[in-house]
């Protein structure tokens, strides 16, 4: 019943979108359809990432606040707590919004991965389709003219691992230094921001080599898509009033 109500909500879509834009623009490539087909996914998105976005700027806003509330309620965690979610309603403030946006995204990104992962493109399966979209008479996977978008490829793989990188250096604060009498938490935070920020590219880059350069093509125009709207909304909420 899951595997179904998956299909039919996100990858059928998914998969039709990319496949009409394909057929009502003749002539391009599939690595054409998928830079066009991953920025329309990305607007689509956009008031969820803005969000999103809105409330990790203001975190780093009220930082000095909640180190200040941590050190005068160091000794109870009780009071700590009520000062924190004081903090957070002065500011308008929902700390889960963020991960909320995240698993709302989540099923979003699955579909895209078993879009171009497992659609065995340039194949294409009729019975996927709506009665609207028509089956395109020749998909081709060469990109540029040079690049086999159904092979892995190393070029693809590297570029989708520094995006990565770059992306999560733009939306993650820089990892706190370390402290000598560090609780549990903030280790344990500093050492989720390690991992985040040097890890993930490299697990990116494992992963571009072992499937489709479709797949890294997707990732890597995503993590630009990310940046570019990250570095615009940090200028219109910085401009905004605090």
């Amino acid at each position: 019943m899951i595997k179904a109500f998956f299909k039919t909500v996100f990858y059928k879509p998914l998969y039709n979108g990319l496949i009409f834009l394909i057929d009502i623009l003749p002539g391009i490539d599939l690595g054409v359809a998928i830079i066009l087909f991953t920025i329309l996914v990305r607007l689509i998105l956009f008031p969820l990432s803005r969000q999103s976005v809105k409330t990790q700027l203001k975190m780093r806003q009220i930082e000095p606040l909640i180190a200040a509330s941590k050190e005068k309620h160091k000794n109870s965690r009780d009071e700590q707590a009520r000062d924190m979610l004081r903090i957070y309603k002065e500011n308008d403030l929902h700390p889960l919004s963020g991960v909320l946006l995240m698993l709302i995204q989540l099923p979003i990104l699955i579909s895209l991965y078993v879009v171009f992962s497992g659609s065995g493109l340039p194949t294409v399966h009729p019975e996927l389709l709506y009665s609207f979209v028509k089956m395109p008479e020749n998909i081709s996977v060469i990109f540029l003219g040079f690049i086999d978008l159904l092979k892995p490829n190393f070029i693809f793989a590297v570029l989708a691992a520094v995006t990565q990188f770059l992306q999560i250096r733009f939306s993650m604060p820089p990892p706190a230094a370390k402290k000598e009498n560090a609780t549990f938490q903030e280790d344990l935070a500093r050492s989720m921001n390690f991992q985040m920020r040097y890890f993930m590219p490299i697990l990116i880059f494992i992963f571009a080599l072992r499937f489709s350069a479709a797949l890294s093509l997707y990732w890597i125009v995503s993590n630009l898509f990310t940046i570019a709207q990250e570095l615009y909304l940090r200028g219109k909420f910085k401009s905004q009033p605090k």
